[in-house]
């Protein structure tokens, strides 16, 4: 396996700290509304990466968490009466119904921030007393400063990144890149600590829950969306180096966005589409199919155009595999289960050089005309016609894609002839009438 590792600008070859293990975190949602059909990019992705290092024969524990409190929670919950919790857990819930429609294989392990918060202040409290930060009435500050590599990963340098800040007026903090760990609060959910009532910023609350599910040690991939390599992922390194001596993760992996022709897609620009939706109008196999159609490190454009061409691909593929059902069906063929491993093996070869979608996606294109050939022969030889079939579903299962099995009844195998002699007879009329039957029941 090789993959892009944000922290050394390389592809590199993978190898896990613990031999045939992986340890992966991948930032979650902050839940105050519905996801977006952007933020089901990452979901995605990094359930494919772990579904291709699971059938590259790794075992893989994925985290990733929810933060459950937020500015944005705490406002939505006073615009409707009721407490943070009853809007975090609508959205959760929201959350993990889009995970599930998706086909995500279940997370391991899926922590919150108000489970973890005597970790937080416990961790806060490290940084504190090692002199890494800083309080100032009420609030706690991370002095950037005191990780004199930071900016390793966004590869910016301090000085640059102070040149350019704006200087905020009364500002509490001694260096502008200097960023919250505890916020004093009086409105909303709060707790207490050593510096206060208050709530933990979001920048702490990711690098504590790492530590707590993999026991302070380093761990193997760490991802997220670009948006969030800086701050969020740079300041987690800075964290991290300051009390576990590490910068956390060994590999750090970042998708691109998902971009309309107005640009990138996010709610503060108004320009989402819920993903619930997308995926009730067009069902989860063409919404993944979309979403790795490009480069898992490249923008994606999401328009009209990008779609039908996803959907078209898709089709080809299913028409293929249905073709294949029925026509076993007919003939009463029970298919074997071997597979062609050349063409299979491709597929792994593309899926493990960084994800390389596009380029999978061709090899399962060649596999579709090596079926269709197959299908085409005046005596079908079903063992190829197996081989190919298996290989396609297999390719498409580590895509978390899965096309129902088509099972004739007697009645539909009936209905099928009929339509076959009507047309025969040049009875268009009638056959048209059973084709409409075939159509409804999914069969054509």
């Amino acid at each position: 396996m090789k993959l892009y590792n944000s922290y050394s600008l390389k592809v590199e070859e993978f190898k896990p700290i613990k031999e045939g293990e992986v340890s992966m975190y991948v930032c979650g949602p902050t839940v105050y509304n519905h996801a977006h059909i952007g933020n089901a990019r990452p979901i995605v992705v990094f359930d494919t990466l772990r579904r291709t290092l699971e059938a590259l024969g790794y075992k893989v524990k994925f985290v990733s968490n929810f933060t459950d409190v937020d500015d944005k929670i705490i406002n939505k919950a006073i615009e409707e009466g009721v407490n943070e919790k009853v809007i975090a857990e609508r959205y959760i819930d929201a959350y993990n119904d889009v995970r599930k429609s998706l086909n995500v294989v279940p997370l391991d392990v899926t922590p919150r921030v108000t489970e973890t918060m005597d970790e937080i202040i416990e961790f806060i409290g490290k940084l504190v007393d090692n002199g890494s930060a800083y309080e100032v009435n009420g609030d706690v500050y991370f002095s950037v400063e005191a990780d004199p590599k930071y900016g390793e990963l966004s590869h910016q340098k301090l000085e640059d990144l102070n040149a350019g800040a704006r200087v905020e007026e009364n500002d509490q903090k001694k260096n502008p890149q200097d960023f919250a760990l505890w916020k004093k609060t009086e409105k909303g959910i709060k707790w207490d600590s050593p510096w206060g009532e208050g709530r933990p910023g979001w920048h702490t609350e990711c690098v504590v829950m790492i530590g707590k599910e993999f026991n302070h040690s380093m761990i193997d991939i760490h991802g997220g969306g670009k948006d969030l390599k800086f701050p969020h992922h740079e300041n987690e390194v800075a964290q991290s180096e300051c009390v576990n001596n590490h910068h956390l993760a060994n590999y750090w992996i970042h998708n691109g966005m998902l971009e309309t022709k107005g640009g990138k897609m996010s709610k503060s620009l108004g320009n989402t589409q819920w993903a619930k939706d997308v995926i009730a109008e067009h069902g989860s196999n063409l919404v993944r199919w979309f979403l790795l159609s490009g480069k898992y490190r490249d923008s994606l454009i999401y328009d009209d155009q990008t779609f039908e061409a996803a959907k078209t691909e898709l089709n080809k593929i299913e028409t293929v595999l249905k073709q294949v059902d029925v026509k076993a069906s007919l003939n009463d063929i029970k298919l074997s289960n071997d597979y062609n491993e050349e063409k299979y093996n491709e597929f792994i070869n593309q899926m493990s050089d960084d994800l390389n979608t596009p380029n999978a996606y061709m090899v399962i294109f060649d596999t579709v005309k090596l079926l269709n050939q197959a299908l085409r022969t005046k005596d079908i030889n079903w063992d190829d016609v197996a081989k190919n079939y298996n290989a396609i579903n297999k390719m498409l299962e580590i895509l978390g894609i899965f096309i129902k099995k088509i099972e004739l009844t007697a009645e539909d195998k009936d209905t099928y002839n009929k339509w076959n002699e009507a047309k025969a007879n040049k009875d268009f009329e009638t056959a048209d009438k059973y084709r409409n039957e075939l159509i409804s029941k999914g069969i054509l």
